[in-house]
């Protein structure tokens, strides 16, 4: 491979302190990851490259990328849902469970080496023909090894495979643990404003939210919903056939406000059985019809148990209040009048 010429170097420098910028801007790890993981493939000249998250025993396929295959959805989601065991032989398993980097010129010559081996698991699902292998632990600052970056096949200028350079390590060193402290970023992130149970956002991060988009509506006149739901019955369901099972049922109703609900709908998880979805730029009409779809979502569903219902209430800016507080009173309000119709209603102020 041609050594990085003046102007690869300084390329490589701008793109580093970019991600260096945006590990504290970013909030998408996965985009972030597949940053990463091009910066890696295009100064390497890989034809392929995949990022790997450690998950307990496990190496879960996070990104993955293949100049030479026509990729997929369909193989991606494969691969995401056939997690690499750590106790199965690999060059990534091996890189995640001892710190070390390896670059392997022919990975198809490399026998069993205790712990190690090239699994050949996506040549044989793929049709692709893997021989050059770069793979680096992504650490973190503690220690911590919170995944693989793995890169294959580098091309020279006659389009043949070859070695990857072992000038290029350092670099691949870096960018993996640029790729860690993302992992790590979004793991506390998570703690601090997701949900242990569901999920969800939590209650601290819901009520940042509310103060943001109250404030938007203030400056901009946007109009601005709130919903909030109670699943019905759950502490009777508790009482009779233990907290184990009114949890799932809280954890499969989270997922369902997750499937049914657009992406930029903020939903979280208040306490035990309550939950709220903030629906920006949408009337009370428009919540209103929304609480309808997943009140009927709810019903339907096949819960392990049996039927699960949820009573909804709805407010909305500037109808209803004139502050956050006094948003989430009026939705609360309107759920109470839900609940002494219902139960499994809905109830707009």
């Amino acid at each position: 491979m041609n050594p990085l010429t003046v102007v690869d170097r300084e390329q490589l420098l701008d793109e580093l302190i970019e991600i260096g910028i945006a590990l504290t801007t970013e909030r998408d790890l996965y985009a972030l990851l597949e940053r990463i993981l091009e910066v890696a493939r295009r100064f390497t000249r890989a034809e392929a490259g995949t990022l790997f998250l450690r998950e307990g025993d496990h190496l879960r396929f996070a990104v993955v990328q293949n100049d030479f295959l026509e990729w997929k959805l369909e193989m991606q989601r494969r691969l995401q849902a056939e997690p690499l065991r750590l106790s199965e032989p690999s060059l990534a398993g091996h890189a995640a469970q001892t710190g070390e980097l390896m670059n392997v010129a022919d990975a198809h010559a490399v026998g069993a080496q205790g712990a190690w081996a090239f699994n050949q698991r996506f040549d044989a699902a793929s049709d692709y023909s893997t021989r050059s292998v770069l793979v680096a632990p992504m650490q973190d600052l503690t220690g911590s090894i919170v995944g693989v970056l793995e890169l294959l096949n580098p091309i020279d200028d006659a389009g043949a495979v070859v070695p990857f350079d072992p000038d290029h390590e350092k670099l691949i060193r870096a960018l993996a643990a640029q790729a860690a402290v993302a992992v790590r970023n979004a793991r506390l992130e998570d703690v601090s404003v997701k949900d242990g149970l569901t999920e969800l956002y939590n209650r601290r991060y819901f009520t940042l939210r509310i103060d943001e988009e109250v404030k938007r509506h203030t400056r901009f006149g946007h109009p601005l919903s709130l919903v909030v739901l109670n699943i019905d019955h759950v502490k009777q369901l508790n009482a009779d056939q233990g907290p184990a099972l009114g949890d799932e049922v809280v954890r499969e109703v989270a997922r369902l406000l997750l499937k049914h609900s657009r992406s930029f709908t903020i939903i979280a998880r208040l306490d035990g059985d309550d939950f709220a979805a903030l629906l920006a730029n949408t009337p009370k009409a428009g919540a209103v019809t929304y609480s309808e779809r997943i009140r009927g979502v709810i019903e339907s569903h096949p819960f392990a148990h049996g039927t699960v219902t949820a009573s909804f209430g709805v407010a909305g800016l500037p109808a209803d209040a004139a502050s956050a507080a006094d948003l989430i009173a009026a939705a609360r309000r309107a759920l109470g009048e839900a609940k002494g119709l219902g139960p499994n209603r809905v109830a707009a102020l």
